[in-house]
């Protein structure tokens, strides 16, 4: 740790235990304050209870920003949405977070069938009410389990061997996208596009596909790129830079960390070729700055 380079003292994209993280918000801190991040922002999956928990151990020399990632489908395809800056309190935000709810426990039940039929795998009543517990139920958990079994050596082994085989498809537990953006403003907040090129293990989207996607969201009231993003080049990055000049977008920035969920990702990598990220790039801290 003494000898490690520091890339940035802000990281807007993280998330904790209360969605597919393992990192309790305190320890999130703590990981913090070890690689001197001290501008930041808890963005897990559709629901905002661990922003609740964080807000109250934020310690003083650090400054908070609520977030939250919402899992979406538009018309262009997938996509996430990240959320800052918002009332808690918005009925709107509360109703976005109750359907993303509702269709993921539909898919939760769609992939425990799937193992029984396809694996033979059933959960004990331990595992289950572990599951259950759960604020935002994924595959990274179900994973979890199998590792504890010894059935696969990790998360992603776990979901391509047991989850993801057979071609499964179930349904969708994306809210629109509209939705999450019109939410996301109701409650004065700021939408931002997520890993707009494609986030971590996914397939980068082709020219003519981000194109699509971006033309949607700007028809919905986008108002950020994530341009700095813990797997993207400098050359990526640069050229994410210069879409958000050219449509009036905030340039916005996270790691996406998940603790060990996602091991190679830590708090503050903002790129994959460990550049130093220039604070003045990050455009959208002025304007959450100002909700302060």
């Amino acid at each position: 740790m003494n000898n490690m380079k520091i890339l940035t003292h802000t990281d807007l994209h993280m998330h904790s235990t209360f969605s597919d993280g393992t990192d309790q918000p305190k320890e999130i801190i703590r990981k913090l304050q070890e690689r001197e991040i001290t501008t930041f922002a808890l963005t897990d999956h559709d629901t905002m209870a661990g922003c609740d928990e964080m807000e109250k151990a934020v310690p003083e020399g650090m400054t908070f920003f609520r977030g939250i990632e919402f899992s979406c489908r538009s018309e262009a395809g997938k996509c996430h949405i990240l959320g800052y800056a918002y009332d808690p309190a918005s009925k709107a935000m509360h109703a976005a977070i109750s359907e993303g709810e509702r269709l993921r426990d539909k898919k939760f039940y769609e992939r425990l069938d799937h193992l029984k039929a396809q694996h033979n795998i059933v959960f004990n009543s331990e595992e289950m009410g572990w599951l259950l517990s759960r604020t935002s139920v994924g595959k990274p958990h179900i994973a979890s389990l199998l590792i504890k079994r010894g059935l696969a050596a990790s998360v992603q082994d776990a979901i391509n061997s047991y989850i993801d085989d057979h071609g499964q498809k179930s349904s969708n537990t994306r809210i629109p996208a509209s939705m999450a953006v019109d939410a996301i403003l109701s409650a004065g907040g700021i939408p931002v596009w997520a890993h707009p090129l494609g986030g971590e293990g996914e397939k980068h989207l082709t020219p003519d596909e981000f194109e699509r996607q971006l033309e949607t969201l700007l028809s919905y009231g986008i108002q950020g790129l994530e341009c700095w993003y813990s797997r993207y080049t400098e050359a990526e990055i640069r050229g994410l830079m210069d879409k958000a000049e050219k449509h009036g977008l905030l340039i916005s920035g996270g790691s996406d960390y998940h603790g060990l969920s996602k091991p190679t990702i830590y708090p503050g990598l903002l790129n994959c070729e460990n550049v130093t990220v220039p604070e003045e790039s990050l455009t959208i801290l002025l304007r959450l700055r100002a909700t302060l």
